[in-house]
C-alpha cells in the first residue's frame, strides 16, 4: 500500500466454495471500490490467510495510491486483523487497520460484521473510516463466520455450570481445563474475556441473558447461555 490513508474501502463478497472475501469500506476515503480477498492458505494453528489479488501494487485505491490487504489470525493477539501492506505486497512491515478479538481460537475463517466487532485502529487510520465496521458503512461477505460457532467447532462434553440463574460468580465443572471464557452478549459481541480460570465473577454485570464460549485444553468450544439476575 502507498499511501497510508488508503486503507479501508471494504466490499466483502465472495462464493463461499472459492473460498473468498469481498469487503467494501471507508468509503469517503477509498470511494466507492470493492476490494476481493483469496485464501492463500493456513497459518500454523490451521486458521485461513485471505489476500487481496493482485497484491503486487497495480489496484488503484480511490486514487489515493495503490492497496493490498490481508486478513490472518494474530495467536499472540487472540484475534483476527486487517492488514495494509507498507510496500509492494510483501507485509513485512504492514499497518493493522482493523481487528476482531470476538472471534473464537478455534474458527478457522474470521468473523463476520455482525458477530466480528471489527475495531477501527484510529492509531494508523486517524479516525478517517469512521469507526468500526458495521452494516450500514461497509459490506463484509464471502467466506466469513455468520454465526458465533460454526456448527462443526461446537462439540459436547460432559460438564456443568453453575449456578444458572447466577448472581455473582459462576463456577464450571467437569472439565480438565479451561483455556479461557469468552462472555457474549446474545447478539455475538463480546463484553469480558477470562482466561484459565474455572470461576467467573459476574457482579459487574448487568442483569440480563448472556452466552459463555468455553476453550478447553484440546481447543474444543462450549457454549452455554447464563442467566445474570
Amino acid at each position: 500500500m502507498k499511501k497510508l490513508y488508503i486503507l479501508s474501502a471494504f466490499c466483502f463478497s465472495a462464493f463461499i466454495f472459492a473460498q473468498t472475501i469481498d469487503f467494501k469500506g471507508c468509503i469517503n476515503l477509498f470511494e466507492n471500490q470493492n476490494y476481493t480477498f483469496n485464501k492463500t492458505g493456513n497459518d500454523a494453528t490451521g486458521k485461513k490467510i485471505y489476500m487481496t489479488t493482485p497484491t503486487d501494487g497495480s489496484q488503484n485505491c480511490g486514487g489515493l495510491g495503490t492497496c493490498e490487504f490481508k486478513l490472518q489470525w494474530n495467536d499472540i493477539s487472540e484475534r483476527w486483523e486487517f492488514l495494509a501492506d507498507s510496500g509492494n505486497g510483501d507485509f513485512v512491515d504492514p499497518y493493522l487497520i482493523y481487528y476482531s478479538s470476538t472471534g473464537n481460537s478455534a474458527a478457522t475463517n474470521p468473523p463476520n460484521i455482525d458477530i466480528g466487532g471489527w475495531i477501527e485502529n484510529t492509531t494508523i487510520t486517524n479516525g478517517d473510516c469512521g469507526g468500526n465496521l458495521t452494516n450500514t458503512n461497509s459490506i463484509f461477505t464471502g467466506d466469513v463466520r455468520t454465526t458465533t460457532l460454526a456448527i462443526n467447532e461446537l462439540q459436547k462434553s460432559h460438564f456443568t455450570v453453575y449456578p444458572n440463574p447466577a448472581t455473582e460468580f459462576i463456577y464450571i465443572k467437569g472439565l480438565k481445563t479451561v483455556k479461557a471464557v469468552n462472555i457474549l452478549s446474545v447478539d455475538g459481541k463480546q463484553i469480558l474475556k477470562v482466561k484459565d480460570s474455572n470461576k467467573i465473577d459476574l457482579s459487574k454485570l448487568a442483569p440480563g441473558i448472556y452466552l459463555f464460549e468455553i476453550e478447553t485444553d484440546k481447543a474444543l468450544i462450549e457454549r452455554v447461555k447464563i442467566i445474570k439476575k
